[in-house]
């Protein structure tokens, strides 16, 4: 019989540990967990703080007497492997109740140590009120301390974590704070999206500073409160409780130690079947280093998703079965508040950073049949090559989100073109879609882009514009609720009758046309362009250009294309 130690629970440890109990019955298998808790759903720890998963048991999926029943499984908690000999295939053992060690031999050994919340080495760092969100003990301390009567609560770090905990502040009815050091919240999207997530924040009554990152915790000088946040220009948050979500690192001490082969970020190196530079010893998870699919570059991914993934290659290949992990693409969702964003791929910012060469569009259609009660917008963007191989999307809306992403998820991963996105056969009825669905329209676009049936300017190329006629094609009441500086306003139902007039406004100059959300702007080009004039379409309308340029204030009557300061 051989013998199969797993170090780590959760999502990759425990599905090794199933996995090749399905595969094998006849080997022993031991799960070693230094917490006391092997199986539980991490991913609703913010929800049980806010009180919508109202029982802690809930979050509990398996414990070591169900484990035992169901899979034969040894697990063992409050269990620390303290090292590793990998010559004589040993691991130490802590007992961490008895307070005994002891040597437990293995024939394989799978390291789901998981990730660390990073803590900066900053003053007050260490004082009760600053708490970290990563086991169920972490949700009890906080679920305690708001009991406890906190009433202000200041959240750092933007990222998916960090968001899911101010949303469960503020339904506890915490005044809530958000301090970013990036530019943006959500960092995994790209800015003109995170803006409409800030933009939900804010209407929620959320205090969010981004661009700015924080130097300590000192006592409070705001009678009442326990401890102020001080941020590096100098502001102050009051706050009972601070919550840190800056981020997580590779917990791999115990494979440092042991002298396995470490990413320069300090995560496990594992080839396509899980195994490190040990032939006798796999790694799964958080701790991993995975390469993304899309870019080729090495680096973390902490979800769920991979780590269950990882942990059944890890297994078949313990088994002799022939097994790879696929690279990555950092698929995700999270919900804040009434809206939902969502990933699949690299970010516009990552794929340049990369140096990959891509096309961006945006579109908002409804995400169900607009004559269909309740249709609500979803704000899409689609990124592909010049080619037309679709590179990735980003998604917000507050329905029929995670659908989409998930359909281009797919695609991703099948090497899809924007072309057998446009040919996608998608469900459809009013309730649920549209007959052209918001993925196929988003390819549409993307062909269009490649064929040179559309050109596009961007809101970024608003002080690159040079001498243009810029031609609102939007409603007169709309164009008089703020447009931009010098724009004709054309609505586009009249182009046709007032082409003559364009053309003597343009003076042969190329017009660049706008509307709301870039559809009756892409009319308006297409009349234009057939007439032999210099024109493109804004990239999603004014909807985008708002999101992505947050400088740039339109005023009634007389907009601007000026940067003004939009005090933020």
């Amino acid at each position: 019989m051989r013998r199969v130690v797993v170090i780590g629970g959760v999502a990759g440890g425990m599905s090794a540990a199933a996995r090749l109990r399905r595969l094998d019955e006849s080997a022993e298998i031991v799960v070693l967990e230094k917490g006391g808790e092997v199986s539980f759903a991490n991913c609703g720890l913010p929800y049980h703080v806010g009180g919508e998963i109202a029982e802690r048991d809930a979050l509990l999926l398996h414990t070591p007497e169900t484990l035992r029943a169901s899979l034969d499984l040894d697990v063992r908690v409050k269990h620390e492997a303290v090292s590793i000999d990998r010559e004589n295939r040993t691991v130490r053992v802590r007992d961490l109740v008895a307070g005994t060690e002891s040597d437990l031999p293995y024939d394989a050994l799978v390291l789901a140590t998981g990730a660390e919340p990073i803590v900066p080495p900053l003053p007050g760092i260490d004082r009760p009120e600053v708490r970290t969100l990563r086991t169920v003990p972490d949700a009890d301390v906080l679920r305690d301390m708001l009991a406890r009567g906190a009433r202000r609560a200041v959240v750092i770090g933007a990222g998916f974590i960090g968001l899911e905990t101010v949303e469960a502040f503020v339904h506890r009815g915490l005044a809530t704070a958000l301090v970013e050091l990036a530019p943006q919240v959500l960092p995994a999207i790209d800015e003109d999206m995170a803006q409409l997530v800030e933009a939900e924040l804010v209407r929620h009554g959320v205090d969010v500073r981004t661009g700015v990152g924080f130097t300590a915790i000192e006592d409070s000088t705001t009678e009442g409160h326990a401890v102020d946040v001080v941020l590096a220009d100098g502001t102050r948050l009051p706050a009972d409780v601070v919550l840190l979500g800056v981020g997580v690192r590779p917990k791999t001490t115990l494979a440092a130690d042991a002298g396995l082969e470490l990413s320069d970020r300090g995560a496990v190196v594992v080839s396509p079947s899980q195994r490190t530079s040990d032939p006798a010893i796999w790694a799964v998870g958080d701790a991993i280093q995975v390469i993304d699919a899309v870019t080729g570059v090495p680096g973390v991914v902490p979800l769920a998703g991979p780590a269950n993934r990882q942990g059944r290659i890890a297994a078949d290949s313990i088994a002799g079965r022939e097994a790879s992990a696929k690279p990555v693409l950092g698929t995700a969702v999270v919900k804040v508040f009434d809206l939902t964003a969502a990933v699949t791929g690299p970010t516009s910012r990552r794929l340049t950073a990369a140096g990959v060469e891509h096309h961006v569009v945006h579109l908002h259609p409804g995400n169900h049949a607009g004559y269909y009660p309740g249709a609500k917008t979803i704000h899409l963007a689609l990124l592909f090559t010049p080619e037309g191989r679709v590179l990735g999307a980003q998604a917000v809306g507050t329905d029929g989100v995670d659908k989409r992403i998930d359909v281009v998820a797919t695609a991703l991963r099948a090497e899809m073109t924007v072309d057998d996105l446009a040919e996608l056969e998608l469900a459809y009825a009013p309730p649920f879609g549209s007959a052209k669905d918001p993925v196929n329209m988003a390819a549409f676009l993307a062909q269009n882009l490649l064929d040179g049936t559309t050109v596009q300017w961007s809101a970024r190329d608003l002080e690159q514009l040079g001498d243009v006629l810029l031609l609102d094609v939007r409603s007169a009441r709309e164009f008089e609720s703020g447009h931009l500086v010098g724009a004709l306003n054309v609505p586009h139902t009249e182009i046709r009758e007032r082409l003559d007039e364009v053309l003597a406004q343009a003076a042969g100059r190329p017009v660049r046309t706008y509307c709301a959300s870039g559809f009756r702007s892409y009319l308006a080009h297409r009349v234009l362009a057939q007439a032999g004039v210099d024109s493109a379409t804004l990239d999603g309308g004014m909807q985008t250009l708002r999101a992505m340029r947050p400088d740039v204030v339109l005023e009634p009557g007389a907009g601007v294309r000026a940067l003004v300061g939009a005090g933020r």
